[in-house]
């Protein structure tokens, strides 16, 4: 690109210098479209940084900038920023010190943190993982003042301060991370350094004075166990092999460690060389986009002078959204974070003569933040302002936007829900801007704001600073922030308000600024409410009143809003006013105000424990072994499908997704995507015989590439690739597609009327329906109920996307397809049929997933068998991983789920008949939609026996996304509408819940709907009875009515709720099978071969552990190298929670075959002889030393239709059962809540790896608290799917997790019935609908504001339980004047699909 002379007389083409890993780095020609994350992930060794969502708003990208602090108090000290590389300019990183998480330690010499999350099972999928550990490890060197050698971390700074809240994970549930973050704290020990044997810097806590800091800590303290000897369970460091070692002797069941002690002095240092660089103009690009980095004003002033309409980029948190989501095209970018005059805050020496706030336009958020913390400490009410601004940007965006993201820039992008916007409204705050043309000149912020995104700072123009006025001193002034989102951590705001108030002498109005965000289509005051207020008493309830009144009419919003919620935004801009009234008559001292309406909800730091006993412990079964990988993903040396080495002559694909819900096809023209510098070539339905153009796991009703008509948003209708993925990405974004829009359905309600469903039809009976009497047991009911419970889906949001590899081998006319799935029997069948060759030519492999949860059970098949379509047709390998939207709008999401039920009871609360249609949203296409709704109609009465049942089942057929398996398969959906008509009953008999639960539990002996007999192996009611004993229930419940009578605006709820989940693939029993491959070298070192896969759920640890076990050898003799189907033929699913089960037990008859073929050797050796011993031996005699192991789960064999009691048998081959309680506490006020204290108790027989399985409780906990509060998928009016991202899709985060959060497991059982392996029973699936406590405990909060408010008809607390619903479900006054009723015709802006 031609620059002006002008500016070609500054900037000179230039190379970018800096270092990376403590490696000079200069980058000549680099590509001005490539973000940090591009450059790390093109670099061989460094593919620990993740792509997870390429929006800043999952983490996975982490990495941090070591950079100078040359501030006067901080005299030269280096500071570590985490930062986003997804969205970080190259240019950036110039004159810096970047570290990746391969910087920071290696599998043969891991970090200290590296180390401590691997062994206290902070990893599970592991994708996330070096994310995580590169924020923890920002914290922990920032933690460490080198100039008075003093290193200080505490609870409160890992986990209040907001360090963690950019970083997402979905499997772990938080607690191990934050537990192995906690062995680095010292606030105890006054920052004085000192190494103890733990690792802690300054010592182990728990040592007492001048003893051993290697003392064996109690059984209790389960965070970080010590002992001078590390278990085998512990030493996930090494890496060496222990072929001549015997079998190891058990060992203490308490997991015992040694932590490699911290050394804040042995870190990579701050290349020297960058303490004298010196800055100066830099200038890259290519013919289309060009880079400047100014380091002047001046330099910046001539650029914007040249070019107006250059983009200015500080963080990119904005920018890059745009270039990749928006389709965004800037010609010129230029970074300006590095003109050191815009950077600075001027604070004076003294502030009591302080009249504003200087704030530079670059000064990162992170630093206004630290700065405004302070000064609204030391200020006192006169820096209220400041304080209500600290408050927004603590809770703005994540840290590592934070870090690097400017106050200007948040300004000048003009968004109408800004956090900040309104405080700067609010205050008064001015804005000095400078051009070349008009040199410096003011913008008040009063008129700033023009329109949506629009403002008066002139196309030439630059902000350099923005002054934030203080009140005179003695001025009775307050100015309070507030915002309310979905999530309170990294999360856009719904409403956001600011409002000030100064007070007359005698208490009357004198200046006044209420101020919103979310309200309009730009930041706004309310200025007729304001005018109303001037001059009046301002404690006076008749100010608060007619302020009330006002703004419920100048707010008026309408009910399709854009945006959505109407009523929900109008009712919270009145409730906030509300707040900061009563807050301001108690700063001021006017009057008593109850605390609750003042204090905002607030987390303390979390704690928990785990019961580490147990009994059942062996020599290596039931140990609690980290995770096999778990180092490797800490370090970023774990490798998944995108990190694999570049092929030879590989290409990239891209998808092209259609954009409508429903249309037809008119015109596609693929020109435009194959011009130079683009694609290469595409595939679409003509690539292949309209035969094979069809899929589906139970249905073929599929099509791989859309043929004439689309019927989701999201439906690929083809494939370009290219030589990179961005040229690819470029390409689908280039295909012109014409359509003619089409009717769509979109809800259930809408499928009912059309009478859209796919063929299902299937029907449970029990007691009188068996004989079509149900007509007659109504009459027989003292009372019957009937209602509607609705539940939305929910996404899996996996941290790694799904991604393909297909490596085509022209010779052989074969193919190795890398596919991050579940189930590499689907994909390998299917590639199979769009390629025209055998299976036996198609090897299906993959190593790892980073997260799964059942959306790589089906959905994975699409993206490698249309690869392998484009791989045949170029016979080069080719490769894809799909963005964050893409993946959402392709894979599907949990089903949404509705029930029209009708229960009849006895007037005492015996159940005795239940009557449902139960619908579930199945999207476009079959998929797996009616195996859902089996599993759904199977748990529709969770753990209660009821007499007489008749279910029908009906899967809907839509428009939206072809909706999948996910974690519990149906199952949560069902025990969540059963817990709802239980609410039902039990409020409209007016007895207690929980008595009702017990009075109808099941009882050995009896059947449920689907005619199984709940056997000997039934222990909800014991577990009920020892969780209410364990966890004091009953006088906490009681606690809690006490606390509700006296409370008005924060209630309190506690639920205690049971669950059983059948384990088998309930109908599909040709599911049922597994097969292993057990091979044994002559070294004695053991090969091990299943059809399980890894998803980060621990199977490949527990298998190897049974295998180790079966074979009597050390656990680092085994070795899985991969799941392939070239290995493993025909495998099933990993899914169904039956992974252990199935594989397990193929396993144990391959060993035993090898057992039998050693015995001989055995009894010559002996019994702990060296496999190495025997192996040899046996090999010298000619022994086969390779077995195939198989099993089929006996018993089974369900028959749908089948009602004969003696002849029909079970579905399900056990119940895994579990009782969680959760306490909550809501804000009445803006719907917000927190979760108090969680205990979950959970049989899952005798346990292979506690670790494991507790992880998995854990993790699918957090899971079902998000699908029940929080996670809520919306899609537009025409059909385009919303939520598609972590921007607007929320899953919880590290401030979500119960403030007590413990977990432990049945014992004194016996479960010798089970013949299942080793007595274990599935556990990943089970836990997840515990979650829903949370939901059912907010439903008791939520009652007795109701009662409160005098509401008297019955509650429908629907799932999701957002924030939203929970407000509007109060009937307070405030939501009365709150309420949007839609006109004729209208509609909500956005579609819930349930």
């Amino acid at each position: 690109m031609e620059l002006s002379p002008a500016i070609q007389s500054v900037f000179k083409e230039s190379s970018l210098d800096f270092y990376l890993n403590g490696t000079r780095i200069a980058l000549k020609n680099a590509n001005p479209q490539w973000t940090l994350l591009d450059f790390i992930r093109s670099q061989h060794g460094l593919k620990g940084t993740k792509l997870g969502c390429g929006e800043g708003g999952c983490g996975a990208c982490t990495v941090v900038l070591q950079v100078l602090d040359n501030t006067a108090e901080q005299k030269g000290r280096v500071k570590h920023l985490a930062v986003n590389a997804c969205l970080f300019p190259l240019v950036g990183v110039v004159g810096k010190h970047v570290i990746t998480v391969e910087g920071i330690g290696s599998l043969d010499n891991p970090h200290p943190l590296q180390e401590r999350m691997a062994k206290l099972h902070g990893s599970q999928c592991g994708f996330c993982t070096p994310g995580i550990v590169m924020s923890l490890y920002a914290l922990i060197r920032n933690s460490y003042n080198p100039i008075t050698d003093e290193y200080h971390l505490s609870a409160s700074d890992i986990e209040l301060e907001g360090h963690l809240d950019g970083n997402l994970c979905r499997c772990t549930g938080y607690k191990p991370i934050l537990e192995a973050a906690k062995t680095f704290i010292t606030e105890d020990l006054k920052g004085k350094i000192a190494n103890g044997s733990c690792g802690r810097p300054g010592g182990c806590c728990r040592d007492p004075p001048k003893t051993s800091a290697r003392e064996q800590l109690s059984s209790e303290d389960s965070s970080d166990k010590i002992s001078d000897e590390s278990s085998e369970a512990a030493s996930t460091s090494e890496i060496t092999s222990q072929l001549d070692a015997s079998a190891p002797k058990i060992k203490s069941s308490v997991p015992q460690f040694v932590f490699k002690p911290y050394s804040p002095n042995t870190e990579l240092i701050f290349p020297p060389a960058l303490r004298k660089y010196d800055k100066t103009p830099i200038l890259f690009g290519s013919a289309s986009h060009v880079w400047l980095r100014p380091t002047s004003l001046e330099q910046l002033l001539l650029i914007k002078d040249a070019y107006p309409s250059a983009k200015l980029v500080g963080g990119s948190s904005e920018v890059q959204v745009e270039v990749k989501f928006k389709n965004s095209s800037f010609p010129i970018s230029v970074y300006v974070s590095d003109v050191e005059e815009l950077r600075g805050i001027v604070v004076p020496k003294d502030i009591s003569k302080m009249e504003e706030l200087a704030i530079g336009a670059n000064a990162p958020l992170t630093e206004v933040e630290s700065v405004c913390k302070i000064l609204s400490v030391e200020l006192g009410q006169r820096g209220s302002v400041l304080e209500a601004a600290r408050k927004q940007l603590r809770y703005f965006a994540g840290r590592q936007i934070r870090n690097v993201a400017s106050l200007a820039g948040n300004i000048a992008t003009a968004s109408p829900i800004s956090d900040m916007n309104p405080v700067l409204l609010a205050c008064g705050a001015t804005l000095t801007a400078q051009s070349l043309s008009k040199g410096k000149f003011d913008l008040p912020m009063s008129t700033f704001f023009t329109g949506y995104r629009t403002t008066t700072l002139p196309p030439d123009a630059v902000i350099t600073h923005i002054h934030i006025p203080l009140p005179p001193p003695e001025t009775r002034e307050l100015t309070k922030a507030y915002k309310q989102a979905k999530r309170k951590d990294d999360d856009i705001a719904i409403v956001t308000a600011a409002f000030r108030v100064r007070l007359s002498t005698d208490g009357t109005v004198s200046e006044i600024s209420l101020a919103y965000g979310g309200m309009a289509p730009k930041t706004v005051e309310a200025g007729e409410t304001m005018k109303l207020i001037l001059g009046k008493k301002w404690e006076v309830r008749a100010t608060l009143e007619g302020c009330m009144k006002s703004l419920a009419q100048e707010f008026d919003l309408s009910f399709g809003v854009p945006g959505g919620m109407a009523t929900y935004r109008k009712t919270l801009a009145l409730s906030l006013f509300f707040r900061f009234w009563h807050e301001t008559i108690s700063d001021f001292g006017l009057g008593e105000v109850d605390p609750d309406l003042i204090n905002e909800i607030h987390r303390d730091i979390s704690f928990g424990s785990r019961d580490n006993y147990n009994p059942h412990e062996q020599r290596v079964v039931g140990k609690q072994v980290p995770h096999l990988s778990s180092l490797k993903q800490n370090t970023g040396e774990a490798e998944y499908i995108d990190d694999m080495p570049p092929q030879n002559r590989e290409l990239f694909g891209a998808l092209v997704l259609s954009s409508r819900a429903h249309a037809k096809l008119i015109d596609v023209d693929w020109t435009p995507a194959l011009e130079p510098g683009l694609a290469l070539g595409y595939v679409d339905k003509n690539s292949i015989p309209k035969e094979a153009n069809i899929w589906g796991s139970v249905v073929k009703d599929e099509p791989f590439f859309a043929d004439g008509e689309v019927f989701s948003h999201g439906q690929p209708i083809g494939l370009v690739y290219a030589e990179t993925a961005l040229q690819a990405q470029a390409a689908a974004r280039a295909v012109k597609v014409v359509y003619e829009d089409l009717p769509t359905i979109l809800t259930i309600d809408e499928a009912i009327e059309a009478n859209s469903f796919f063929k299902h039809g299937k029907i449970l009976k029990k007691g009188d329906a068996l004989e079509d009497k149900m007509d007659g047991v109504w009459s027989k009911c003292d009372k019957v109920f009937e209602g509607v419970s609705r539940m939305g889906g929910q996404e899996h949001f996996y941290l790694e996307t799904n991604a393909a590899m297909v490596i085509p081998n022209k010779e052989d006319r074969s193919f190795e397809v890398w596919s991050s799935t579940q189930n590499t029997m689907e994909p390998q069948e299917f590639v199979s049929q769009v390629t025209g060759v055998p299976s036996n030519k198609v090897n299906v492999r993959v190593k790892r997933m980073g997260g799964a949860f059942g959306g790589k059970e089906s959905r994975s098949v699409q993206l490698a068998a249309i690869l392998a379509v484009a791989a045949k047709k170029e016979w080069r390998p080719m490769r894809c991983m799909l963005n964050r939207d893409e993946d959402m709008m392709t894979s599907g999401q949990r089903h949404p789920v509705q029930c029209r039920w009708k229960v009849g009871v006895t007037s005492n609360g015996k159940l005795l008949a239940l009557e449902a249609d139960v619908y579930d949203n199945g999207g476009y296409s079959q998929d797996m939609s009616g195996a859902v709704m089996d599993r759904c109609c199977t748990h529709l009465e969770n753990c209660y026996e009821i007499p007489h049942v008749l279910i029908r089942g009906h899967c809907c057929k839509t428009h939206t996304h072809s909706n999948t398996a996910f974690r519990g398969f149906g199952g949560p959906q069902a025990m969540f509408i059963a817990e709802s008509y239980m609410s039902a009953v039990a409020e409209g008999l007016d007895i207690p819940i929980d008595e009702l639960r017990f009075k109808n539990l099941y009882k050995v002996g009896e059947h449920t709907p689907f005619l199984q007999k709940i056997d000997e192996d039934w222990h909800v009611p014991m577990m009920l009875e020892q969780v209410r004993k364990e966890v004091d229930y009953d006088n906490r419940r009681a606690a809690i009515e006490k606390f509700n009578s006296e409370h008005t605006w924060r209630k309190r709820g506690i639920s205690m709720i049971p669950t059983k989940f059948g384990l088998s693939f309930a109908t599909a029993l040709h599911l049922n099978q597994a097969t292993a491959s057990v091979k044994i070298f002559a070294d004695g070192s053991i090969l091990l071969h299943h059809g399980g896969t890894e998803m980060g759920q621990g199977l490949y640890t527990k298998m190897c552990q049974v295998a180790a076990q079966e074979l009597n050898v050390p656990l680092d003799s085994i070795f899985t190298q991969d799941t392939t189907t070239y290995q493993s033929a025909n495998a099933s699913p990993t899914a169904a929670s039956s992974g252990s089960d199935l594989n397990g037990m193929a396993i144990k008859d391959a060993c035993d075959q090898l057992n039998e073929r050693l015995k001989p050797f055995r009894e010559k050796y002996g019994e702990d002889a060296p496999m190495k011993t025997l192996a040899h031996a046996a090999y010298l005699e000619r022994v086969n030393l390779v077995a195939s192991g198989f099993w089929k789960m006996p018993r089974i064999g369900y028959v749908w239709g089948n009602y004969d009691m003696k002849t029909v048998k079970p579905m399900y081959y056990y119940f895994t059962q579990g009782v969680a309680v959760s306490e909550v506490e809501l804000d009445v006020l803006t719907g917000s809540h927190t979760v108090l204290r969680t205990d979950i108790k959970m049989d899952i027989g005798r346990s292979i790896n506690p670790a494991i399985d507790y992880g998995q409780i854990e993790g699918a906990f957090i899971q079902g608290l998000g699908l029940y509060t929080m996670e809520e998928s919306l899609w537009t009016q025409s059909g385009q799917l919303f939520t598609r991202g972590p921007g607007t899709y929320k899953i919880p985060g590290f401030s979500d997790i119960p403030q007590e959060f413990n977990v432990n497991f049945l014992q004194g059982v016996d479960w010798s019935s089970l013949r299942s392996i080793q007595s274990s029973k599935g556990v990943g699936e089970p836990p997840l609908f515990l979650g829903a406590t949370v939901l059912f405990a907010l439903r008791e909060a939520v009652r007795s504001a109701r009662r409160d408010n005098g509401v008297e008809e019955p509650l429908v607390m629907d799932s999701p339980a957002t924030a939203e619903k929970l407000r509007l479900l109060v009937g307070d006054e405030i939501l009365k004047r709150g309420t949007v009723v839609p006109k004729e015709g209208e509609r909500n802006f956005f579609v819930s699909v349930a």
